[in-house]
């Protein structure tokens, strides 16, 4: 990988199997099968309005980890991986059965010894990060193993020292670890980042901040030195608050088809924009188009463009031209 890079992401892709909508993983004959991972989602998102995206993982030489490799670079993003011994790792996999109320929709994970746990920083093909503007993990990745963490941080620092700005998404996930375990190791990180996304929820459950989403970004801000924060509220929009000043932004409605990946595409939104020179009042509002039109679309992966956000922005969409 040589030449400028946009922006570089570090993590974990699993394989995600869904049965038929409407029907029961017990009882199910066929599943649909898609790549899914936080910091692939925003690299996918981010490449697809126009950013050149590196993805950095460990997975298995087998057919899945080529299956996960190919529909990434389907999408235009560059995959720096490193490979595995198909005979001691694996892929990670999920399980997504779809459910309208008052069942809901389930996930079910079996991610357990995933090539990724065992993840070295110095065997990951990092060239790309020599000249990236940006970096992007999430606090996923950590969870995975206190190797995938100790990569984490490595990748972190490598990405400081050579000048990108490093962004991180809480993305706190409970089936992986306690509020007090993430905590701690989500503080330990917080001085290698520059921009923190994090869930208004999970800054009051998880990193037991008080107050409304612009005093916990101030909060945030002041005790950790973050450049910008976003503090996202679901329905309400997020707020960003960047040397000082206040920014707010409210959602784009949608018929939600699929929100999987929703956040994610979020985050794509955001850096793209903000790659692209725009400026966080703008990259807010790309955020918030890039997250309403993926939860129209199936799967985990932002399948958009930059028109189709333009149109959202702009209020054009459903409109055909």
């Amino acid at each position: 990988m040589v030449g400028v890079t946009d922006l570089v992401t570090f993590g974990e892709t699993m394989l995600r199997l869904s049965p038929p909508r409407g029907e029961r993983l017990e009882t199910a004959r066929s599943l649909d099968v898609q790549a899914g991972g936080a910091e692939s989602n925003v690299a996918v998102g981010a490449a697809r309005l126009g950013v050149d995206a590196v993805w950095l993982s460990k997975l298995p030489e087998s057919p899945l980890g080529r299956r996960l490799v190919g529909e990434l670079r389907s999408h235009g993003v560059r995959t720096g991986v490193a490979w595995a011994d198909p005979e001691s790792s694996r892929v990670g996999t999920y399980y997504l059965e779809h459910g309208g109320e008052p069942r809901g929709t389930s996930v079910i994970y079996d991610r357990a010894d995933a090539a990724i746990t065992t993840v070295e920083p110095d065997e990951l093909p990092t060239g790309a990060l020599e000249s990236a503007a940006r970096f992007h993990t999430t606090g996923i990745t950590p969870a995975l193993s206190d190797r995938a963490a100790e990569a984490t941080t490595a990748l972190l620092r490598a990405a400081g020292e050579a000048g990108a700005t490093r962004s991180f998404d809480l993305n706190y996930r409970a089936k992986l670890w306690d509020p007090e375990a993430a905590r701690a190791a989500y503080e330990e990180l917080f001085a290698h980042v520059d921009t923190l996304f994090v869930p208004r929820r999970d800054a009051r459950e998880v990193l037991d901040r008080e107050g409304d989403a612009v005093e916990i970004a101030h909060g945030l801000a002041s005790e950790f030195g973050f450049d910008t924060v976003v503090v996202t509220r679901g329905t309400e929009g997020a707020v960003a608050l960047r040397n000082g000043s206040v920014y707010e932004q409210g959602v784009f409605d949608a018929e939600t088809f699929d929100a999987i990946g929703t956040g994610d595409a979020f985050v794509a939104g955001y850096l793209a924009k903000r790659l692209n020179g725009g400026g966080v009042a703008d990259a807010l509002e790309w955020a918030a188009a890039a997250a309403a039109l993926k939860r129209t679309v199936d799967g985990d992966l932002a399948v958009i463009t930059p028109e189709d956000v333009a149109d959202v922005v702009g209020g054009a969409a459903g409109i055909d031209r």
